[in-house]
């Protein structure tokens, strides 16, 4: 029997899953019980992690992450390492993820999240999950042939950046399927032109008349239901599969580290306050900074930043979560600022479409060990079955009742890691505009490097004016609530798409800047790709998830029937 940690073996949150393996849990990615999986424990840092670690490599400190939940047992350290160096050799930045100084006064500083090959924060966790599900599956089909070779039947659905991700990750891999759903009209042209115009045999494109919500909800029944099941082995891309967040861990230390190699050494031996501001939608990218927080980085808090589809911050003000408002001032018909009212059907449609999410699925994990925490007693094993008893009352509540409360107790205790802050459309708008108007000011320091350099590193500099993406903006904007020329805390938000990707919103916001001009900022990747041939299928609207069903089980057998036949030279009869 192979050799774990407590934090190499995994559970479900719901408490129907215990000791599953890293593979058993990436190729699964959603439990039988409908829970998610997340580590037995969370594992400690070694003690000289900060002398050691100081000048590692994004690649090098992957690795040490990653180490600490995957047995070497499973894959040994040097495939583990080759792995780590194929999915970051596709980045445009050597860096990988760069941090960025936008007002050294301030201590504001960018994470830029979006130099891998779909301009997305997104491909930090796909290209590793791609390159996994092809290791594991090379292993499992050795000396395996024809309808004998286990094939992976890839679900996910994407509110726009996980769908090209997951494409480009999996696109042309031997033995993979992949089915991406999303909402039919709701993502930008840019993010439907880069999933629809990959034209790989094994890429599936559905776009669905409705929101993303009804996308995953598809999605979750498909895992849920036991007929496809015993005929395909299904496997999820979205943030529900436990190795996107492992690998999103990484770039939190990435960034803490390149902090102090930047801020100027003092007599202080402390470390420099830190506060990570994440753009929220579906709560996977701030996840991964709890999980390295609780591992022992040195964060004094995690902001939550949403835009108008608000379900987290109104969590964090009042304790209760809810697809609609009942508590709170929302409730009462929505915030005058925003243009909208209070929204019949859930979902409202912002100019950050990335974040317009009514569930946030990774919630969930954050819950259980809340649970965990809070009403845990006796042995390990009973806090664990407290836990996921709770998190499944919970679930259940949410799906049958529209939302449920928690205790002050469970509240005070998410409290102490995150806060949350809400952004409306203007002010994302506001901020746009500010940083590129101050982005040529004298305080705007480039961490080093001369604006010119900086322009060729970012792709996101226009004559020195930086340029965020919608929903870089809301993290900036509520970064700059806190932010202030006497403070000493240095707040880094998270940049998790380049600006060509939301040209509706650039437009908008410096559309009469004068000598703004979009196509210079536009990555040469993108210049006619809205003229490419593509390949989708509409799911209208009505439709139920049992129709999806029966596109992938075809377009699943005609697939395998057309690699059977490559590999025989014969023709396979149905």
């Amino acid at each position: 029997m192979v050799s774990h940690t407590d934090s190499q073996k995994y559970l479900s949150t719901r408490g129907g899953s215990y000791n599953l393996s890293f593979e058993e849990v990436v190729l699964k990615g959603l439990a039988s019980d409908g829970g998610l999986f997340i580590p037995e424990e969370i594992p400690s840092l070694p003690s000289d992690w900060q002398a050691a670690w100081k000048d590692y490599s994004f690649e090098q400190l992957a690795f040490e992450i990653f180490s600490l939940y995957i047995s070497p047992d499973e894959i040994p350290p040097t495939d583990l390492k080759d792995i780590i160096k194929r999915s970051y050799s596709t980045f445009r930045a050597k860096n990988i993820t760069p941090l960025i100084t936008l007002d050294s006064s301030k201590n504001l500083h960018l994470l830029e999240l979006f130099h891998g090959p779909t301009f997305a924060f997104k491909d930090v966790a796909l290209q590793f999950l791609g390159n996994l599900f092809e290791y594991f599956l090379i292993r499992r089909n050795k000396s395996k042939t024809g309808t004998e070779r286990e094939h992976l039947t890839v679900i996910g659905a994407t509110s726009g950046d996980t769908g090209s991700a997951a494409i480009y990750g999996l696109r042309g891999k031997k033995d993979v399927s992949v089915f991406i759903m999303h909402p039919r009209g709701k993502v930008s042209p840019i993010q439907e032109a880069q999933m629809t115009t990959v034209l790989d045999a094994n890429v599936h494109n559905l776009a669905v008349d409705g929101t993303f919500d009804d996308c995953q909800d598809i999605v979750k029944a498909l895992f849920a239901d036991p007929e496809i099941n015993k005929t395909h082995r299904l496997a999820a891309v979205n943030s529900i599969n436990w190795a996107r967040i492992l690998a999103q861990i990484t770039y939190y230390f990435h960034a803490y580290f390149s902090l102090l190699r930047q801020v100027p050494s003092s007599s202080s031996s402390s470390p420099p306050s830190v506060r990570f501001v994440v753009p929220t939608g579906n709560f996977g990218d701030i996840l991964a900074g709890y999980f390295a927080k609780r591992m022992g980085l040195p964060a004094a808090k995690l902001v939550i930043a949403t835009n108008e589809n608000d379900i987290l911050h109104r969590f964090w003000r009042f304790g209760y979560y809810e697809k609609k408002p009942v508590h709170g001032k929302e409730a009462e018909g929505g915030f005058e600022e925003d243009g909208v009212k209070a929204h019949e059907e859930g979902v409202k449609e912002t100019l950050a479409p990335a974040m317009d999410i009514l569930v946030s699925s990774n919630f969930e994990r954050l819950l259980w060990f809340l649970a965990c925490r809070v009403y845990g007693s006796g042995d390990v094993e009973s806090k664990r079955k407290t836990a996921g008893d709770k998190v499944n009352s919970w679930l259940q509540q949410l799906k049958s009742e529209g939302g449920f409360g928690v205790e002050e107790s469970i509240l005070s205790a998410a409290r102490e890691d995150f806060e949350s802050e809400r952004v409306s459309d203007k002010e994302t708008i506001s901020t746009i505009k500010q940083i590129y108007s101050q982005a040529s000011s004298p305080t705007a320091a480039t961490n080093g490097h001369s604006r010119k350099e900086q322009q060729a590193t970012t792709g996101t500099s226009l004559d020195g004016h930086y340029i965020l993406d919608p929903h870089s903006a809301i993290g900036i904007n509520a970064a700059l609530r806190h932010a202030t020329p006497s403070g000493s805390t240095h707040h880094i938000a998270l940049a998790t798409a380049h600006p060509a990707k939301f040209s509706h919103a650039v437009e908008l916001a410096l559309g009469e800047q004068p000598g703004f001009s979009f196509e210079t900022v536009l990555p040469e990747q993108f210049v006619g790709l809205e003229d490419m041939e593509r390949r989708c299928t509409i799911v209208k609207k009505g439709a139920r998830w049992e129709g999806v069903r029966e596109i992938v089980v075809a377009e699943v057998e005609a697939e395998r029937k057309g690699m059977v036949e490559e590999q025989t030279g014969q023709d396979v009869k149905p």
